[in-house]
């Protein structure tokens, strides 16, 4: 069925080639470019945050400021925070597989292997979002969708490639960074398939986002206290200024805008964000750092874009249908 809109006369539309382009801008292109720029800058705002401060307390740290933060947007938009029992139990659950396992491991990750790694690493969290949106969501992938996320993940390996190479380290190392981040992409795979189910999607987002903070912060600092003791606090301004930037812009606005997304085209498609990450942080790392392209690199993000651009390549639908991948 085609999107309508209602007319003057109170009847519905069919939506025009032009207003389902203008729609599909304003739902899906522009948020999609805020939060994967943003989640582009922060892996060298991580590796700030690690230091005197343990990375579980610094987790912590972040979400109890965007646990406050949603709070007050979600009395803004005038969203009652009373989400119920159920609303409960799924918030606290998405705060556990998101904001508890993907950030710590995440975090934790960086101490074994260096943020590029990382981030490619992550950047593979296409394909368990795939297998279980088809799984739990019915969402099977297109031929075009699964031979573009090949492509992808061979640009996305040769990056890999040439981030071991330029940052050699101990096997056991190495293994541990790996474990660990792949450990986070299932918590946020599971987080973005969980939020996508109708069950729910009932519930307004900011008061469910802002109870999943608020419970990923909890049981952060509960891990916390157990595995390093008593919190820790970095005197320093710009560990503070670290912890403002990924609690409010790479928290409370980027999921805000994330997962309506996720919602609109699927937890597929939304997953090749992780694709493009890496490839805004050498950008970052190229302005700040003096880093310098490979023919490697290169041929790694000409076929992470390339992949990226014919699997999201609009149908002839117009917007694709909710949760569609």
């Amino acid at each position: 069925m085609k999107p309508a809109l209602i007319n003057h006369s109170g009847m519905p539309r069919d939506l025009t080639k032009n207003e389902l382009s203008s729609e599909r801008l304003r739902s899906v292109a522009i948020p999609f470019a805020i939060f994967t720029a943003i989640w582009g800058s922060t892996w060298i705002v991580i590796r700030g945050q690690l230091g005197a401060v343990p990375p579980q307390w610094s987790v912590t740290y972040r979400f109890v400021v965007a646990a406050f933060a949603m709070t007050l947007l979600s009395r803004f938009k005038h969203q009652s925070l009373n989400i119920g029992r159920k609303g409960m139990a799924a918030a606290a659950f998405l705060g556990f597989t998101q904001f508890c396992v993907n950030f710590n491991a995440v975090y934790l990750a960086e101490r074994h292997i260096t943020s590029g790694v990382v981030a490619t690493v992550f950047a593979l969290l296409l394909i368990p979002a795939s297998l279980l949106g088809w799984a739990f969501l019915g969402h099977r992938p297109s031929k075009r969708f699964a031979w573009s996320s090949l492509v992808a993940v061979a640009g996305i390996v040769l990056l890999f490639v040439h981030e071991i190479r330029e940052h050699p380290a101990d096997s056991g190392q190495v293994a541990a960074g790996i474990a660990l981040t792949l450990a986070g992409m299932i918590g946020a795979a599971i987080a973005n398939v969980w939020q996508a189910r109708p069950a729910i999607r009932r519930f307004a987002l900011f008061p469910l986002l802002a109870w999943s903070m608020a419970a990923g912060a909890l049981i952060d600092g509960l891990i916390a206290f157990t595995m390093t003791g008593p919190p820790v606090f970095d005197p320093r301004p710009v560990y503070w200024l670290g912890v403002l930037y990924l609690s409010l812009f790479a928290s409370v606005l980027t999921f805000s805008l994330y997962y309506p997304v996720v919602r609109k085209i699927g937890p597929a498609k939304a997953s090749y964000s992780s694709v493009i990450v890496p490839i805004i942080a050498m950008g970052f790392s190229t302005a700040l750092e003096d880093y310098r392209w490979t023919s490697l690199t290169i041929a790694g993000a000409l076929l992470a874009l390339g992949g990226m651009a014919a699997a999201l390549r609009r149908d002839r639908s117009g917007i694709p249908a909710p949760d569609a991948a």
